[in-house]
């Protein structure tokens, strides 16, 4: 019985540690790719400017008309 319950619980908590994980690096990967000093080309500056709250930088928001890609660059 011990051993059920275990191997039972024991596999849902890898599973969501690899979940956990696993979008974590995924999250912060595809978020640095969005934002940097180069504005890749086919960009368009838009109005909208807002505040990184973690690193209270101010950054710039540009857009993909052809992609609809946002990509947000450092003042």
């Amino acid at each position: 019985m011990m051993k059920w319950f275990f191997g039972f619980y024991g596999i849902q908590i890898i599973i969501a540690l690899i979940l956990i994980f696993g979008s974590w690096f995924i999250w912060d990967r595809r978020f640095k790719t969005k934002h940097g000093q180069r504005v890749p080309d086919g960009f368009v500056r838009t109005n909208e400017v807002s505040i990184d709250p973690t690193t209270k930088k101010k950054l710039v928001v540009y857009f993909n008309p052809e992609t609809g890609e946002r990509f947000y660059k450092e003042e």
